[in-house]
């Protein structure tokens, strides 16, 4: 589903825009649609940095192990 958007823009900037082969509407709705999508990440890793928070570290030696580990397994 989707709505319907209206933006108010002056003749001349639509007249430029027009001249140079813009889309106004592709290019308003990929602005809007790149917005979103970076609003939600930064939801998405506000929740992640507060998950990780609460994560204790790991322990001393831990990363070189686990490295040791997938090597020795391929």
């Amino acid at each position: 589903m989707s709505v319907v958007v209206s933006v108010r823009i002056s003749n001349e900037v639509k007249r430029i825009l027009e001249e140079a082969g813009v889309s106004i509407r592709v290019e308003v709705k990929r602005f809007l649609e790149n917005l979103a999508w970076k609003i939600k990440m930064r939801k998405n890793l506000r929740v992640m940095d507060e998950i990780l928070k609460n994560m204790p570290p790991a322990s001393k030696g831990f990363s070189a192990k686990s490295v040791r580990e997938d090597r020795e397994r391929s």
